[in-house]
C-alpha cells in the first residue's frame, strides 16, 4: 500500500454478519481503508445507518425499485443510492474501487462477483456459491481480468495460510463444527425447529448459513469451493468434524507434515488476513489461549446424520451445471424449512430429488448456469407442499 493512500473498499452484503465484521476491522484501520460502497438487498434502514457512519460514495439496494425519498435520505450522508441488481455489478467494477468484499449470500452474489473478477479487483470471497455455481467461469474471469481471489471462509482462508507448495499436497482437511445436532438422536431431527437449527454452538451467522451448517451442506459447498479455489481433485479434499472450531483447516503434505491454522472462532481473523494480505493487520479478535484449551477432538461425519455432504460430493463428481442445481435446490429447501413448509430432514430429500430430476448440462457461460439455477428452483419448489414461486425470495 502506498504511503498516505487509502484503499477503496466495496462491501457487497454489508448488513449481514460478514459485512458487520468487515466494517469492524476497517474501523480499526481508518488510515488504510476507505469505504467506497455498501450494499443490502432490502434493508434500507440498516444500510442508511451504516452509511451515516462510513459515508461511502455509493450505496446499493439491490432488491428495491428506485425510491426518490430514500435516495434523498442517503444523499444527506454524501452517498448516492443506486437501485437494482445491476448496480451491484456497477460498483464492483468501478475503476475507483480497489477491493470488493463479496459477501452476498447465495446465487444473488454471483453476477457481481464475476464483474469484480473481470474488472481485475482484489476479491475477498465470502460468497462461496459463486464458485459452487460457476467455478470454472469465475476462475477464468479472474485470470483474464488479472484479479486476485482471496478466500474469506474461515476454512479456505486457513488452507490458504497453510499452503506452501500445492504440488506437494496430499490432503486438504476442512473442519466442521458439526452444528447443533452433532450428537442428537437421529429420530429427533424430523421435528427440529428453525430456531433450534439457527442456534449454532460456536459461530454467529445469518439464518440461511446457520441452517446450512446444521445440515453440513455448508461444508459440502465448501468442498466444491476448495476444488476450484485450490485446483485440486475432489478426492484430495476431506471433511472432519471438530466441535471446538479452533482448528479451521489443515493441509497434509507428501512428506507427512500436517500444518494447521488455529484461532478463536471469529470471522474478523480471516477478514483481516484477506484485507491486509500479504501484510498482517490487527483483527480485534481475542487471542487464543493455548493453556486454556482442554481438548481438540476430531471425528468423521455420519452420512446418515449429514446426507447433504454426500449430495455435494455427488454433484461435484457429476460436474457441469450439477453444483448449480445443488445450490439452487438447497436455497429453496432451506427457505421452505425456515418458512415452516418443510421438515428439517426434508431439506436433503428435496435436494436429492431435484438433482435426479434436472438434467446436467455444460456450464459454458453465465446464461447456462443461471438457466440450470432457474430450472432447479422450479423443480425444488414443486417438491415443497404449499410453497409457490411468489412465496420464494432468494
Amino acid at each position: 500500500m502506498d504511503e498516505g493512500k487509502r484503499v477503496n473498499l466495496a462491501i457487497l452484503g454489508a448488513t449481514g454478519s460478514i459485512g458487520s465484521s468487515t466494517l469492524d476491522v476497517v474501523a480499526r484501520h481508518r488510515e488504510r481503508y476507505r469505504v467506497f460502497a455498501l450494499s443490502a438487498h432490502r434493508s434500507a434502514d440498516a444500510l442508511l445507518a451504516l452509511c451515516r457512519v462510513s459515508r461511502p460514495s455509493y450505496a446499493v439496494l439491490s432488491g428495491m425499485p428506485r425510491d426518490a425519498q430514500l435516495a434523498a435520505a442517503f444523499a444527506q450522508c454524501g452517498t448516492e443510492l443506486l437501485f437494482g441488481a445491476a448496480a451491484l455489478e456497477q460498483v464492483a467494477a468501478d475503476a475507483r474501487c480497489d477491493i470488493v468484499m463479496a459477501a452476498i449470500v447465495g446465487a444473488a452474489g454471483l453476477a457481481s462477483t464475476l464483474a469484480a473478477a473481470r474488472a481485475g479487483k482484489r476479491v475477498l470471497l465470502a460468497n462461496k456459491e459463486a464458485l459452487v455455481m460457476a467455478g470454472p467461469l469465475l476462475m477464468r474471469a479472474a485470470r483474464e481480468g488479472g484479479a486476485t481471489l482471496l478466500p474469506v471462509d474461515s476454512e479456505h482462508n486457513a488452507v490458504f495460510q497453510c499452503l506452501s507448495d500445492i504440488r506437494a499436497v496430499r490432503r486438504i482437511v476442512l473442519t466442521a463444527s458439526g452444528g447443533p445436532f452433532r450428537a442428537a438422536v437421529l429420530e429427533s431431527l424430523e421435528a427440529v425447529t428453525p430456531a433450534e437449527a439457527c442456534a449454532h454452538p460456536n459461530w454467529v451467522m445469518g439464518r440461511k448459513i446457520s441452517v446450512d451448517s446444521a445440515t453440513m451442506m455448508n461444508k459440502g459447498l465448501e468442498v466444491i469451493e476448495a476444488r476450484w479455489l485450490f485446483d485440486v481433485a475432489p478426492e484430495v479434499i476431506e471433511v472432519v468434524i471438530h466441535p471446538q472450531s479452533i482448528v479451521h483447516s489443515l493441509v497434509e503434505y507428501v512428506d507427512g507434515s500436517l500444518i494447521a491454522q488455529l484461532s478463536n472462532p471469529d470471522m474478523r481473523v480471516p477478514i483481516a488476513h484477506a484485507l491486509g494480505y500479504p501484510e498482517r493487520i490487527a483483527s480485534g479478535a481475542r487471542p487464543l489461549d493455548l493453556t486454556a484449551m482442554k481438548d481438540l477432538s476430531f471425528e468423521r461425519p455420519d452420512e446418515r446424520r449429514f446426507p447433504c455432504l454426500r449430495l455435494a460430493y455427488a454433484a461435484l463428481e457429476r460436474g457441469g451445471t450439477a453444483p448449480a442445481v445443488l445450490n439452487a435446490a438447497n436455497e429453496v429447501a432451506v427457505e421452505a424449512f425456515l418458512a415452516g413448509r418443510l421438515p428439517f430432514t426434508g431439506i436433503a430429500r428435496v435436494i436429492a430429488d431435484t438433482l435426479d430430476a434436472v438434467p446436467t448440462g455444460e456450464a459454458a457461460n453465465l446464461e447456462a448456469v443461471m438457466a440450470a439455477d432457474g430450472e432447479a428452483r422450479r423443480a425444488a419448489l414443486a417438491r415443497v407442499p404449499g410453497m409457490t414461486v411468489a412465496a420464494f425470495h432468494p
